[in-house]
Parts: structure tokens; C-alpha cells; sequence
């Protein structure tokens, strides 16, 4: 089939791979400039396989209203005339249950293995240089109660395919990354995974475009999708509206939404909703000049809910969720943050030329599910709602979504 993948971020670009590969013709479409620039460019580069548990938790809810008042915390919420961010915040409590999150849990967990296992095969096939480390990954808790809680989910999570997480205390966290010995009295101890990931997600989409051009593949950059021509309930043609060159059609087969926090928007002209909503997050990275205080292993502090992955000779700190809407802006204050968190748990500065400060949209579900559909008209489909997982998530969904379109879902 002619197929048209509304995406060049990771979730459609791996879509985009599969389906060439299954034997479609394929042709990418992306507002940006080139692959990856939506929220693949700067995220926070960790592939979290066995730390799946979503966001939509009711160990989430006691300090949810603690959260929202802290004036530089890692939660933020701006309310909106727009319905739809109510709506999705009263789907999104509503799914912190313990029977809805252990549920979720569960079936996150088979797509991230059935996604490691692919990214595994790809790049080992490929040769692909996107700054690809098996640096496994610390998750520290600040105190004895959340790292109960943790232990908890670790034992869930042992008798439903994760792989092997090991409860250490501090000491042990050190002797793992010994670049965290100037902070091991800030927590009361962590969970490590030592076949955790990291990757540059710009990269990896970098290298996904260049080999997909190369076998043919059609891109079509700086190009927004303006709406859609039907006939007898099916996409017949895409209204494509380029930068320089104007408005145009594009004919199409099937049609595959992966455009992130705009997929919604875009699917609403069918009069169908997309649950999906814009986390928006931030980002620095830094080049590592002192090789003896940067980390080697992932690291995630609960405490200050950020996020810290080596790639390459680079540091990429990531953090907060922000309830905004598409709000493009990079407060200061939030950069500020991050370069704060660096400092204390490795003792590395960052001014403001070195730190590429960076924001981005996570496309979330209110459960933290993502949606594989047909949705719409009989030959659209959808590939989103990854949230904060889109690179962990992708290569699965992306297999997932050819077994759709292929019939051979089960």
C-alpha cells in the first residue's frame, strides 16, 4: 500500500521502518525542518524498559496538592479555557487506581520487551551511531518510605517479565556510580537495572531518516497537514500545506498518525477524540569536561524528579511535567533547576552557552497507555500516546502497528 506517516519523530520514523520493511510504500510528513526535532530532540535519552509504572498512580495522589504548590516544583499545572485539559486531568485521576496501574503496568511492560528486543536487533543490524549505552540505570529514593513503595512495585514487577532490579542502599549505589558520592547522604537508597539503556534520541532519528531515504523512502520536511480528502469513509488524499511551496495533495492508501501532541488535533477533524495531552518537560545537555564527576549509569533522583543519562561525551538532565498546553516558552528559572540538580548530585556547573536548554511536548494518555487504532475512517490509524516511554515504547508499538494494518494483530 501507499502509506503516508503524518511524524518524523521516533514513534514515526519507527513506524515508518517497519512498514517499508513489511513491503509498503512509505512517505514521511513533518511540520519541522527534519527527523526528530519535536520532543525526540532533547528528551531525557534514558530507554527505561523495566521502569514502566505510569504516571497514573494513587501513591501519586496524597502529594499531588504538595506538588502543584511548590513554586519551583517538578509538577505545574496552568489552567486553560480549553475543556479538553480538564477533561484529560479527570481521566487521569480517575486512573489512579491500583487495579488500573498494575493493569497497565503489565501490558507496558510486554511492549517494552517486545521494543528491546527490536531497537536491540536494529542497531545491532545497522551499525547505526546514535551514542547507543547499555549503562544500566539507579533510581534513587529519598527516604525509607518511598523506597518501600518502590520495593514493592519491584516485587510486582518481578513475576510479570522485568528484568532483574536489585534493591542497594547507598554505599552500594556509589560503589555502582561513584560519581554520586558527594550526594549519598541526600538518599535512603535506590534501585539499580544493569540492563538498562541510554540513547540519543535526535540521532537514532537521524540515522532512522538517512537509511529510510536511502531504500527510498519519500520525506516531505516543513510540511504541515492541513486536512484530509475522503471518499465512501476512507482518506483518499492528504491536504499538504509546504513552507515555500504552498498547498498541494498527496494521495494516499492509509494514513498513520504519529505527529506527537499534534495528533489529537488532527484527528479531531474526523469528529473522533484522541485522549492524548502534552506533558511538557525540559531539558540541558551538557559536554562532559570532568570525566570523574559525570556519570556513567542513568541516573533518576526522586527526590528532585530529574533525570540524568550519559551519551556520548554529553550529560542530558531532563525533568518536570507541565500541564500548559502547546507553550513553547523556556522559563529561566526551570533551566535554573536542572543545572541545580547537576550540581548537587555531581558537583558539575553549567553556564548558560554550555547547556542547550531545551523544552518539549510528551504526548500522554491519562492511563499511560498508548493508542494503536484504527480511529476515524477505515484507513486511518494511530500510533500514540507514549508520554514520558515514546523512546523506550517505539520499536514495539511500530511492529504492533504493522500487525494492524497487516490484519495480523492478535
Amino acid at each position: 500500500m501507499e502509506i503516508c506517516v503524518v511524524g518524523a519523530g521516533i514513534v514515526g520514523l519507527s513506524s515508518a521502518w517497519f512498514l517499508h520493511k513489511a513491503g509498503h510504500h512509505v512517505t514521511v510528513i513533518d511540520r519541522a525542518g527534519g527527523p526528530g526535532m519535536g520532543a525526540s530532540a532533547a528528551n531525557g535519552a534514558q530507554l527505561s524498559y523495566s521502569y514502566v509504572q505510569p504516571l497514573a498512580d494513587p501513591s501519586l495522589l496524597p502529594g499531588i496538592a504538595k506538588l502543584l504548590l511548590e513554586r519551583n516544583g517538578p509538577l505545574k499545572f496552568s489552567p486553560q479555557w480549553n475543556v479538553e485539559q480538564w477533561r484529560w486531568c479527570v481521566e487521569f485521576l480517575a486512573a489512579c487506581r491500583t487495579s488500573v496501574s498494575r493493569q497497565t503496568t503489565v501490558e507496558l511492560l510486554a511492549l517494552a520487551h517486545e521494543s528491546r528486543l527490536a531497537l536491540d536487533e536494529f542497531i545491532s543490524q545497522e551499525q547505526v551511531q546514535c551514542d547507543f549505552a547499555r549503562s544500566g540505570k539507579l533510581v534513587l529514593y529519598p527516604d525509607a518510605q518511598s523506597l518501600r513503595k518502590a520495593s514493592e512495585q519491584v516485587q510486582f514487577q518481578a513475576g510479570k517479565g522485568a528484568r532483574q532490579q536489585k534493591i542497594v542502599g547507598p554505599e552500594q549505589a556509589v560503589s555502582i556510580e561513584p560519581a554520586l558520592e558527594g550526594y549519598k547522604k541526600a538518599f535512603h537508597g535506590a534501585i539499580h537495572t544493569d540492563s538498562e539503556c541510554a540513547v540519543d534520541g535526535r540521532k537514532l532519528c537521524e540515522e532512522l531518516a538517512r537509511l529510510l531515504s536511502e531504500q527510498g523512502v519519500r520525506f516531505l520536511f516543513d510540511s504541515e497537514v492541513s486536512g484530509f480528502q475522503r471518499e465512501r469513509g476512507s482518506i483518499t488524499a492528504l491536504q499538504i500545506h509546504h513552507a515555500i511551496e504552498g498547498p498541494g495533495l498527496l494521495g494516499a492508501q492509509a494514513v498513520v498518525l504519529a505527529a506527537g501532541a499534534y495528533s489529537a488535533g488532527l484527528l479531531s477533524a474526523f469528529g473522533v477524540r484522541m485522549p492524548v495531552y502534552p506533558l511538557k518537560g525540559y531539558s540541558i545537555t551538557l559536554p562532559i569536561t570532568d570525566s570523574m564527576n559525570a556519570p556513567t549509569v542513568s541516573v533518576t533522583d526522586m527526590r528532585r524528579k530529574t533525570v540524568f543519562a550519559r551519551i556520548g561525551d554529553r550529560l542530558r538532565v531532563a525533568g518536570m511535567v507541565e500541564l500548559c498546553g502547546l507553550d513553547a516558552s523556556i522559563p529561566a528559572k526551570r533551566i535554573e533547576q536542572l543545572k541545580t540538580s547537576t550540581q548537587a548530585l555531581f558537583g558539575l556547573k553549567a553556564n548558560a552557552v554550555d547547556c542547550q536548554p531545551w523544552t518539549g511536548w510528551r504526548p500522554a494518555t491519562p492511563t499511560g497507555r498508548p493508542i494503536l487504532a484504527v480511529s476515524g475512517c477505515d484507513n486511518l490509524y494511530v500510533n500514540c500516546g507514549q508520554g514520558a516511554l515514546g523512546m523506550t515504547l517505539a520499536f514495539g508499538s511500530a511492529q504492533r502497528l504493522v500487525r494492524l494494518i497487516d490484519g495480523t494483530a492478535s
